[in-house]
């Protein structure tokens, strides 16, 4: 059975869990680290079904009616083998989008140049920017899947679907000045059958129990590598990079961000999707902010999923800089912007991390923003220019 999607799901609230809580050296094993829990709409209901309840515990949550529900893979265990997948194989993307970087969970982060792909490339002046954000979203469908719940059968999501999805990844980092990252097949194949099995029991796990309908062993190990989401591949990529309901991870965001992200994998249902995340490639990036530095499109900070940037947070990570006592002030137009900041889980994709929320304010087409990070173990300071590429 073939069934056809649209992107009419963009307009949907995206929820998420974040999944992890040990930190990038995988000192703490897999089996205790914490998952903060889904903030659900008051009058959920608690059946699956119906679409109700979010067990943080479990690391796992259903589907809120109406709405996208994610979850971002934690850590590996220190020592844990990579996932199964050739680094470096030729994706599906179109030629040019950019991606993500791969590497295990847990290794020390490598040195800058060291077997680290080359930086993004591409015309970066906000005509440049608004020009490429336009071109790799012009064809944003989600594809055809030919699997089937009923007879558990995996199938696949169509070459378009995946490529869709991969090339906004892609835009993503290369927005971030990350080089791009691809998908392998057998990763791919990994992927989608952690897709169906999330999609048979319309909920997400990382550690889906045997007695799962449709489970499998090749799906169920995938599920602890992988961004989950109940909506399909290509719209829960927006979902991901603006991550409502994870306010001590950001978890989904960074693990795209991350220097450790690639190749990727990516399975898609008609409504559930899974995007491996653990990895091999080394980018050796001091650190990573979203919004990025440079130009970024007004779009970019508004999702499309009831929630903006501004809600969930602005973000700066790392793997090697320590934030845990910093402090962030940012500037526009010679004026102080309030914001809180808030210490993130440590694992999610960076061992460090930390969110700040403007406070009183929005992010402005037109206005550049200049971001001062301070009180950690490096100052780390940038300018965020904030376009409108309607």
């Amino acid at each position: 059975m073939k069934t056809a999607m649209t992107a009419g799901v963009l307009g949907s609230l995206l929820w998420t869990i974040a999944c992890g809580g040990g930190d990038q050296t995988g000192e703490r094993d897999r089996a205790t680290m914490g998952t903060p829990v889904v903030t659900l709409p008051a009058g959920s209901g608690s059946s699956a079904g119906a679409g109700g309840s979010s067990v943080g515990a479990a690391g796992r949550s259903s589907a809120v009616a109406g709405a996208i529900a994610t979850q971002p893979p934690p850590p590996p265990p220190a020592g844990a083998p990579a996932p199964i997948g050739v680094a470096g194989r030729p994706g599906t993307g179109a030629a040019g989008a950019p991606g993500m970087m791969t590497g295990v969970a847990g290794a020390p982060p490598p040195a800058a140049g060291a077997g680290a792909p080359p930086p993004a490339t591409g015309d970066r002046s906000p005509e440049g920017v608004c020009s490429r954000w336009k071109v790799d979203r012009a064809d944003i469908s989600e594809g055809t899947w030919s699997g089937d719940v009923a007879s558990c059968n995996n199938g696949d999501i169509s070459a378009n679907g995946r490529a869709n999805a991969l090339k906004l990844v892609n835009l993503y980092r290369w927005l971030a000045d990350l080089p791009p990252v691809t998908s392998d097949p057998t990763m791919d194949k990994q992927a989608q059958a952690c897709a169906l099995m999330q999609r048979a029991n319309n909920m997400l796990s990382h550690t889906p129990p045997s007695t799962w309908t449709c489970y499998n062993m090749e799906g169920a190990t995938a599920a602890g590598r992988c961004n989950i989401s109940t909506g399909p591949g290509v719209a829960s990529v927006d979902g991901y990079m603006v991550d409502p309901g994870n306010p001590t991870t950001i978890g989904h965001r960074r693990w795209i961000l991350s220097n450790t992200f690639g190749p990727t994998g990516l399975g898609s249902t008609d409504k559930h999707s899974c995007m491996m995340t653990f990895g091999k490639m080394k980018v050796g990036k001091a650190w990573q902010a979203w919004p990025a530095p440079g130009s970024i499109p007004l779009q970019a900070m508004q999702g499309g999923f009831g929630q903006k940037v501004d809600s969930t947070g602005w973000t700066v990570q790392s793997d090697t800089i320590n934030l845990a006592n910093a402090q962030v002030s940012v500037m526009a137009d010679g004026m102080a912007m309030p914001v809180t900041v808030t210490q993130l889980g440590a694992g999610y994709g960076s061992k460090y991390a930390l969110r700040f929320n403007p406070m009183g304010w929005s992010t402005t087409a037109g206005k550049t923003y200049s971001v001062s990070v301070t009180g950690g173990a490096m100052p780390i300071s940038y300018m965020v220019q904030i376009v409108d590429c309607k």
